[in-house]
């Protein structure tokens, strides 16, 4: 079984991508800092959309709006319990 890790911190995430930027790779990141290079590589990919210059052929939502998107389907499904109760 997995062991699950909770969320790395957004200044840790940022300074990853920020190392990646300055022209480290995320293999050589992953070996330092004990993170998977494909997490990284998501940091980097997900700063470029949030950026407003996504990577070719990784268009996506900001973090903005994938925010947003889990706050309006947890108020849906609020909605429909309180709907199906009545």
């Amino acid at each position: 079984m997995s062991k699950v890790r909770p969320p790395y911190p957004a200044e840790f995430q940022q300074q990853m991508v920020e190392l990646v930027r300055a022209g480290r790779s995320p293999a050589e990141l992953s070996r330092e800092f004990g993170v998977t290079a494909q997490s990284i590589t998501n940091w980097v990919g997900q700063a470029a959309i949030d950026s407003g210059k996504p990577l070719p052929g990784k268009e996506g939502l900001t973090t903005a709006e994938r925010e947003e998107l889990v706050r309006l389907r947890r108020q849906l499904r609020q909605v429909q319990m309180e709907r199906d109760i009545l």
